[in-house]
């Protein structure tokens, strides 16, 4: 099951909340052109961050105690990986907009996520 509480507040706290901050996380990472790395190391801040949320405004589970750490641990996994994919997405249409922009003279946008080589 990929929501602890409801779906409704799966889709606010993941889907909106955090959603809307990996995209913008994903376009800033682009925009400086940082790395793959460092774009992981954020989301991770971010669905520790969005743990706690659930935790403290839904009653879900938090990482301590110890006792429900593997509950915990399992929905963290969850909002990370739904965040990184978020994240990935808003990194990529950003970076394939910067390429056909900042190198016009090689690229050509192909599609919002891509670019190809000028014919």
């Amino acid at each position: 099951m990929i929501w602890e509480i409801s779906l409704t507040e799966f889709l606010f706290v993941t889907g909106i909340l955090g959603g809307g901050t990996a995209w913008i996380t994903g376009r800033a990472t682009a925009l400086i052109w940082s790395s793959w790395l460092q774009l992981v190391g954020y989301i991770a801040l971010l669905a520790l961050a969005l743990r706690f949320i659930h935790f403290s405004l839904f009653s879900g589970t938090f990482l301590l105690p110890f006792s429900s750490f593997a509950t915990g641990f399992y929905y963290y996994g969850v909002d990370f990986i739904v965040l990184t994919a978020i994240a990935a997405l808003g990194r990529r249409m950003t970076r394939a907009a910067q390429m056909a922009t900042q190198y016009g003279f090689l690229y050509t946008r192909a599609g919002p996520f891509g670019w190809r080589l000028r014919p």
